[in-house]
């Protein structure tokens, strides 16, 4: 009887032992995530990781198991509300959910997938369920419903982004590889895409033709887009041509139609425009004239337009959520909330940029390259803010960076200028960052620079940084003193925003025919 007593007695001491060092275990993997308690609470449910690919396997699963749930929520909820304001938001968070589990999803299974990839889809996850939560706020919808469901998944989805950013980390990792076409492209566009986007004239390639005139075979986008998207297969180019004309129609890309290429007559000559806001009762997101989610977007000599006017506040012209997404040549008119540039891998080109309030925001990955930012008169007792950059995470490889750009009055605020003030941008989210490289900032910039979003808001979190900018507006002598601004003079932090190594332009732009610059 006392051997059996003694023998229990060892096996309860040994349990003991093993449940502690498992706890052990898993705090000593929880400790290093944002959101421990969420970290532990779910490692209790599951075997101990053995490694970190193998934690990081287990909260992504995790991520992606929520957001199903939460997406059935969604709906549910979608079906039953009322308000008209309501089901408008619900209607983006629909979408929004649906983008985020198609980016956890192939977190998880892509087996070609980088370091890079996953943070850059784990990025844009997070994203999308802010964004769900930030259309109740824009047309006053009391709902705590989606706040609560984003907390349960975004806490993983941030621990996430913990586990796979390297621990030596301090920026934007350089990645010079693929491809050059006359060292102007970076090496995620194709050969083939490079020399689409520089030829002369891409009319007699086109899979279709839009003409406003009825001289192709649609008259309108939309309808051109319900035929492509039965022919549109593989990784082949399918290219839609948009003669020249005025375009007046809301046209949405979704994520199944991948590698779709828009050529237009020329900025000013073939115009997509529309008037959607906040103010006529839609969500910033559902504002945009033109949106695009497709991966491998492209689009050259082209403008897309918002005339809702700044009396309407939030009105988008773009809204680009594409992953590789390039355009060239192109300009994008509105006035508060221009260009959404919502997540993913971006790039701009020789393009010109209009609005007023935040006109360059979003949380992409997006660098613009010989671009004229055009600043436009506001409405009376506004300021004008270039950027509003949206990073809430500092793991998030995400950023706005404008290089060798030109930022000038409009003609509509050139007269009346120094009634206006203009900043390079302020602190949408915490961890906002935003650059400009060698650019030229006429004399509408503020001394200051950059604008406050809120108090004392992310000053010391934000990253803001200049180098080796001209003109009048580049004098730094008077610029902000907070924590988080950054006047740079070291070139190898700088080029940390160069498309090389921010954007790894270098492995996937020459496929698009976008000409480049992939250093500073």
């Amino acid at each position: 009887m006392a051997h059996h007593l003694v023998l229990w007695l060892l096996t309860i001491a040994m349990v003991s032992i093993t449940v502690e060092g498992t706890m052990a275990n898993v705090k000593r993997w929880c400790i290093r995530t944002p959101h421990p308690e969420s970290c532990t609470q779910l490692m209790g449910q599951s075997p101990s990781p053995k490694s970190k690919a193998n934690l990081h396997h287990m909260v992504v699963k995790a991520a992606m198991d929520r957001a199903l749930q939460a997406q059935a929520d969604n709906l549910k909820h979608s079906k039953s509300c009322t308000n008209k304001l309501e089901r408008v938001a619900w209607s983006d968070c629909f979408e929004l959910y649906k983008a985020t589990i198609v980016h956890l999803n192939r977190t998880l299974r892509s087996p070609t997938r980088t370091e890079l990839d996953t943070q850059t889809w784990l990025s844009a996850s997070l994203t999308n369920l802010e964004t769900c939560t930030n259309g109740f706020i824009d047309l006053d919808v009391q709902a705590q419903i989606p706040a609560k469901l984003a907390k349960n998944v975004s806490q993983l989805i941030c621990n996430a982004l913990a586990i796979n950013k390297p621990p030596s980390s301090n920026g934007p990792k350089t990645r010079l590889n693929g491809r050059f076409l006359h060292d102007r492209f970076p090496g995620w566009v194709s050969v083939g895409d490079q020399r689409f986007l520089q030829a002369k004239t891409l009319a007699s390639q086109a899979n279709l033709k839009v003409a406003a005139d009825g001289s192709g075979n649609y008259k309108t986008i939309r309808e051109a887009l319900r035929v492509a998207s039965n022919q549109i297969s593989g990784t082949q180019r399918f290219i839609i041509h948009v003669k020249a004309g005025v375009y007046n129609e809301n046209v949405q890309i979704t994520n199944s139609m991948k590698n779709l290429m828009f050529v237009g007559d020329g900025k000013g000559n073939t115009i997509i425009t529309a008037s959607r806001s906040v103010r006529g009762g839609s969500t910033t997101f559902s504002s945009a004239t033109f949106a695009v989610s497709g991966d491998r977007f492209m689009a050259r000599d082209m403008t897309f337009r918002n005339t809702a006017g700044p009396e309407n506040h939030q009105a988008v012209a773009l809204r680009v959520s594409s992953d590789f997404a390039a355009f060239y040549r192109c300009s994008i008119d509105g006035y508060q909330d221009t260009l959404h540039a919502d997540t993913l891998r971006q790039f701009y080109r020789e393009c010109d940029i209009y609005g007023t309030v935040d006109f360059i925001f979003g949380n992409a990955i997006a660098v613009f390259q010989n671009c004229n930012i055009f600043v436009r008169r506001p409405m009376s007792q506004q300021k004008n803010t270039i950027t509003a950059q949206g990073r809430s995470d500092p793991n998030q490889n995400t950023g706005i960076s404008i290089h060798n750009s030109r930022i000038s009055a409009a003609p509509d605020l050139s007269p009346v200028q120094g009634s206006f003030a203009t900043y390079l941008g302020r602190p949408w989210q915490k961890h906002a960052r935003t650059i400009f490289l060698k650019c030229f900032l006429d004399d509408l910039i503020n001394p200051a620079g950059w604008l406050e979003w809120s108090e004392n808001f992310a000053l010391s979190t934000l990253y803001y940084g200049e180098y080796r900018n001209t003109g009048p507006g580049s004098n730094t002598g008077k610029r902000v003193k907070w924590n988080g601004y950054h006047f740079i003079t070291s070139p190898s932090e700088a080029s940390k925003f160069s498309v090389g190594s921010f954007l790894d332009g270098g492995s996937w732009i020459p496929a698009t025919g976008v000409p480049f610059t992939l250093d500073l």
